[in-house]
């Protein structure tokens, strides 16, 4: 097809086209977590510590917002993975401008929802009065820029689904260097508030869209994006919606989750939400080998089902999964002994710092648990069977971990207690998909999926 990017993961070394698929998502992802390390950086650094717990109270909210959109971007890369992998290029190219389209609706009607719920959803969770104010202007100038960050996520999920992680990596280094680069401007030069971090990332965001979707426009000819093709296609459309909403609920669900935990841990007080947040920043680059590498599984097994490569598909699951895990253990065990320092790194008081290092020891030694339960859910969607996933993570890291904690909590009111929960959940999930991945028909049944 003359185009070098696009890569086929059905032939070849098992093993070399993980590592070499995710080593760009490893890089992608990490520069992804600029956009929020860096607005928390600049901000503690140069507006203090309220502004910063204003930047943190937000992070749950957005991540719940924005995360049924972007599981739904990733249900439809796994459509796209298995019609690249079959080489139907008709179905494929479909499925990609009907991607397109559905993904320019969701970022209008998440704006709407978002300005419009702002205020009552921070309200509800105990957003601390004092950072009120500050955590709305944020809030809403984040969601501003909607369109831009669900259309980023979109084509960037259906670059990858081709085998085109590189040209994302791109993509991503320069859009980073863009948000720093205008963080450091609007606070530290100009002076302006919280609200300007955000309008920072939402510009970086439309710039990484724009250049996602002229690469997308220089695509071999059998599947090019053309601006008069971008229309809804129900038949995809369905394909799309049943294997994305699942993951988008799981997505979602799960923010639901944690935005109860954060409800919680701003009952502590401001210092609580800004050392919490300082260390979630941090944890967000922990979690940089699970996003790479359930990422690479979903398209791995999405392009061999689609290509009828099963027993290809079985080992490359099982060799993902044993190499997140160990990459995140190492990590975790990095950021539980460079705790003190790396949140200090965020400008906090010292008494965030304890709170924020507390929570590191708690759940940093646990991150092997928390790649094996992702990267086996990335599996069971990259085979078409998202709903499965679903049910195991709403049921433990919803349900239970909700429950856990308001029971917890009452009985021991300590912060320690609320941290506790992920840790305890990670645990149980993966004892779940373990069951699932040696004991039921799910591994041996790769082979009745059909593109």
């Amino acid at each position: 097809m003359g185009n070098k990017s696009i890569t086929r993961m059905t032939e070849g070394s098992i093993s070399k086209n993980i590592i070499f698929f995710a080593i760009p998502l490893f890089w992608g992802a990490l520069f992804q977590q600029l956009y929020n390390a860096s607005d928390a950086l600049i901000v503690g650094n140069f507006l203090g510590n309220e502004a910063l717990a204003a930047v943190s109270s937000s992070g749950s909210l957005i991540f719940l917002m924005v995360g049924f959109f972007n599981g739904i971007g990733i249900g439809a890369g796994a459509v796209t993975a298995r019609f690249f992998g079959a080489k139907n290029y008709t179905a494929l190219k479909k499925a990609i401008h009907t991607t397109i389209a559905f993904g320019l609706i969701c970022g209008a009607v998440l704006t709407l929802v978002a300005e419009f719920l702002a205020p009552l959803i921070l309200e509800l969770i105990g957003t601390p009065e004092e950072v009120m104010v500050r955590s709305l202007e944020y809030f809403r100038f984040y969601f501003f820029g909607s369109i831009a960050f669900v259309m980023y996520n979109f084509l960037m999920g259906i670059l990858q689904s081709l085998g085109d992680t590189r040209h994302p990596l791109i993509y991503l280094v320069i859009s980073s260097g863009i948000n720093i680069a205008l963080d450091l401007l609007f606070i530290a030069v100009l002076g302006y508030g919280v609200w300007s971090a955000a309008c920072a990332t939402a510009i970086a965001q439309a710039i990484s869209a724009i250049l996602c979707f002229i690469k997308l426009t220089k695509l071999p000819e059998e599947f090019r994006v053309r601006i008069r093709d971008i229309k809804i296609d129900k038949t995809m459309l369905g394909l799309v919606v049943r294997n994305g909403v699942p993951a988008g609920l799981q997505n979602s669900l799960i923010s639901v989750a944690n935005v109860f935990v954060q409800a919680n841990i701003n009952a502590f007080g401001a210092m609580a939400v800004a050392g919490s947040g300082s260390y979630l920043k941090i944890e967000g680059f922990a979690f940089v080998p699970v996003i790479c590498f359930s990422q690479a599984l979903t398209t791995f097994i999405g392009q061999n089902l689609g290509a009828r490569e099963y027993d290809r598909a079985k080992r490359g699951a099982k060799f993902g999964i044993i190499c997140s895990m160990g990459m995140a253990e190492v990590i975790g065990i990095a950021v539980f002994l460079l705790a003190p320092f790396l949140i200090r790194m965020f400008g906090a008081d010292e008494a965030s710092v304890v709170i924020g290092v507390k929570q590191a020891h708690v759940q940093s030694l646990f991150f092997c648990l928390l790649a094996c339960s992702h990267c086996m859910a990335a599996v069971q969607r990259g085979a078409g069977r998202s709903f499965v996933p679903m049910l195991v993570m709403f049921g433990v890291w919803c349900v239970f971990r909700v429950a856990y904690i308001y029971t917890m909590v009452g009985i021991f009111h300590r912060i320690e207690v609320v941290f506790s929960a992920y840790p305890v959940t990670w645990t149980i999930s993966s004892l779940i998909f373990l069951i699932i991945f040696l004991k039921s028909d799910w591994l041996h049944g790769l082979e009745k999926q059909r593109v």
